[in-house]
């Protein structure tokens, strides 16, 4: 068993009467990559706060190297060479790159902080992964995706024995996935193991060597991933077989609804001149490399980034709105990129989530009622089909895929016209997104018209009718999607870079 880094046998926890991992058993080997899948809820996140030292486990035993551990917390992890990459980064933001590398562990030097050690760590450290990364930058100042790779470039600097990455390419363009996937290959031959969690499949099949599958809290599934197929492991995931990954976009779009006209942004990113049409009913899809000015556009129909010129016409008449409450009392509803920044309230429980942009609507005589917010509620867990224990659960609690459910529902409680989603489906299993994208063909033949960001090329192409493509804060282009491929819509991002 020398090839063994990670094992572990019979893992239990419950919450309450809620058994969330019954029975676990799983191994990874050295320098291999472990493709970890299962629908949000399955019990991934729990095995791995088990693993780090968050949670205490029921029962069962997990051995590092032959050697029985129990960590305490996730710092004890780090220090014995156990890391992870967290879908949602948890960074500080207003301090450098370098700060960040040694947070907690700072050299020193005659009892003070030695800042050109650090550097100069740094800077071997991005070498050595082939990382163009200045370590003085303020994190603030760069791109998820950019903080991602300084997260995997930390846990690297651990001397890791294995590191689990959770959802890691889901803010990365195409060139950073590749990137990363030739970081990670660079590190297997040196005997560092992954455990690596994600719903995209293809990525599974192109970076790992094992997958392993949970479903409700059982491992239904390990095997060599060569071994394995797309369909086995969604059959695997759901309990069921999906015939196709997209369903019928089936919706007849109407009259144009929603113009835009020449809308120029007043602060940086600056979108410059950006004009296109959506019609009552359709989904238009905005498609782009990071940082094209997808999700400032959203923001800017919106109302929350300043415009400083241009139209925004609904239904005929000009709109200009100065805030996000404004935007709503027309009906705009959006739905955020990064949730756990801007997209909800992570202390409070499910049914403040689902009730807060929709109160009004649950008054009587001009006081909050408690039974209509608990109908409310009850609907959308019901519709969205959330993984929960209760309302009044906390929704940090929640896998991320059951907190963007949360979070599309509240919107949903509005009935919006114009409903404006930034990767609506980022971190969701591929059941959930099968869900989502039912829901938004449904919005859409019921008259509501859907402005969609997706990163993801088969999605963008798989439930929209109509792609507009950004290109360094321009329009590109607009295609139909029925007429157009992939090489299209990479040519189109690349048009003013």
């Amino acid at each position: 068993m020398d090839d063994v880094v990670l094992e572990i046998k019979n893992l239990s926890k419950s919450f309450a009467k809620n058994k969330v991992l019954n029975g676990i058993n799983l191994t990874v080997k050295k320098g291999s990559v472990l493709g970890l899948m299962g629908e949000n809820g399955a019990g991934k996140s729990t095995m791995m706060k088990c693993l780090f030292g968050i949670y205490a486990k029921d029962e069962g035993q997990i051995t590092l190297l032959n050697k029985p551990i129990d960590f305490k917390n996730p710092k004890e992890a780090l220090e014995n060479g156990v890391a992870m990459v967290h879908q949602e980064l948890n960074q500080c933001l207003d301090r450098t790159v370098a700060d960040n590398l040694f947070l907690g562990r700072y050299p020193t030097k005659f009892g003070i902080i030695d800042e050109p050690r650090m550097l100069k760590e740094s800077k071997a450290l991005f070498a050595s992964l082939n990382m163009n990364v200045n370590p003085k930058t303020i994190m603030r100042s760069m791109s998820v995706s950019q903080r991602q790779m300084v997260e995997i470039a930390k846990a690297v600097s651990y001397d890791a024995k294995i590191i689990v990455l959770d959802e890691p390419t889901s803010s990365l363009t195409e060139r950073e996935v590749k990137k990363l996937f030739s970081i990670v290959n660079d590190l297997k031959k040196k005997g560092v193991s992954f455990v690596y969690i994600s719903h995209k499949m293809d990525e599974i099949f192109e970076i790992c060597d094992e997958v392993a599958v949970l479903r409700d809290g059982n491992m239904v599934l390990t095997k060599s991933i060569k071994d394995s197929s797309m369909n086995e492991l969604i059959a695997a995931m759901v309990g069921r077989s999906l015939d196709k990954r997209f369903p019928d976009v089936d919706n007849v779009p109407g009259e144009d609804y929603l113009e835009i006209r020449g809308l120029t942004t007043k602060y940086e990113p600056i979108l410059e001149d950006i004009s296109f049409t959506v019609k009552k009913g359709e989904i238009f899809g905005l498609y782009g490399l990071v940082g094209a000015g997808r999700s400032e556009l959203l923001e800017s129909l919106f109302g929350i980034r300043t415009v400083a010129s241009g139209e925004i016409i609904l239904d005929g008449k000009k709109l200009r709105f100065g805030s996000s409450k404004e935007a709503m009392s027309y009906n705009f509803a959006l739905v955020t990129e990064e949730r756990k920044l801007n997209g909800m309230f992570g202390k409070d429980t499910i049914r403040f989530n689902t009730c807060i942009t929709n109160l009004e609507a649950y008054k009587t005589f001009g006081i909050l009622s408690n039974r209509k917010m608990e109908e409310a509620v009850n609907h959308e867990i019901k519709v969205m089909r959330t993984k929960c224990v209760s309302a009044d659960e906390g929704i940090s609690s929640l896998s991320g895929g059951n907190q963007q459910k949360v979070i599309i529902g509240k919107w949903l409680e509005r009935e919006p016209d114009v409903f404006l989603m930034d990767e609506p489906t980022r971190g969701i299993d591929v059941g959930a997104k099968f869900e989502i994208y039912q829901l938004i063909i449904k919005m859409a033949k019921e008259g509501k018209t859907i402005v969609v960001v997706s990163s993801e090329m088969p999605e963008i192409l798989g439930i929209t009718n109509r792609i507009a493509v950004m290109s360094n804060h321009k329009m590109a282009g607009i295609v139909n999607t029925k007429e157009t491929d992939q090489e299209t819509l990479l040519r189109l991002s690349a048009k003013y870079l």
